[in-house]
């Protein structure tokens, strides 16, 4: 069986439903860098290379972009 499971504050969070008694030996596997699906492993590369960009830019890109009016400001 596998399961996919979040791990918060050094516990593990099992999906609504999924029960594993008391005692019941686990093993875990963490997913590393060569997990990286092999078609997306290029854009490693660039994972932090834009540490300078506006705390909104994904949400305002447009107004970065094109010069568009920001859409979170009341018009």
């Amino acid at each position: 069986m596998s399961i996919t499971a979040i791990v918060e504050n050094d516990t593990i969070k099992l999906p609504a439903g999924v029960h594993v008694p008391d005692g019941t030996p686990v093993e875990i596997t963490l997913p590393t860098e060569s997990a990286v699906d092999p078609r997306h492993a290029w854009m490693l590369e660039f994972v932090g290379i834009a540490n300078d960009l506006p705390t909104d830019a994904a949400a305002e890109h447009d107004h970065y972009l094109y010069g568009t009016p920001k859409r979170g400001e009341a018009q």
